[in-house]
């Protein structure tokens, strides 16, 4: 595993990151890097089409659930709305 050192971090964020990791039961270091793992995503998710990454942002979204719900995916292309469509000329 490699690692890196962060510098000029300043006293109020090194605060709260003490803090978040106490509330989490770990610490700073493993919260340092559960909130880089979670910056970064995951290396291998590919986002090849719309359901993909719609699929993607449900996952990311999944904690807010109850905050934030998302209708599902629709299976078919929806028509665009006349006054947005490109007049001829």
């Amino acid at each position: 595993m490699a690692s890196i050192t962060i510098r000029n971090i300043g006293e109020d964020v090194k605060r709260r990151l003490r803090r978040q990791a106490a509330e989490h039961g770990r610490s700073v270091e493993a919260e340092v890097r559960d909130i880089l793992q979670a910056a970064v995503g995951n290396e291998t998710e590919i986002i090849q089409t719309g359901a993909d990454l719609f699929e993607s942002i449900r996952k990311r979204l999944a904690p807010y659930r109850d905050l934030l719900p998302l209708e599902p995916f629709p299976d078919e292309i929806l028509p665009v709305p006349p006054e947005t469509r490109r007049r001829k000329r």
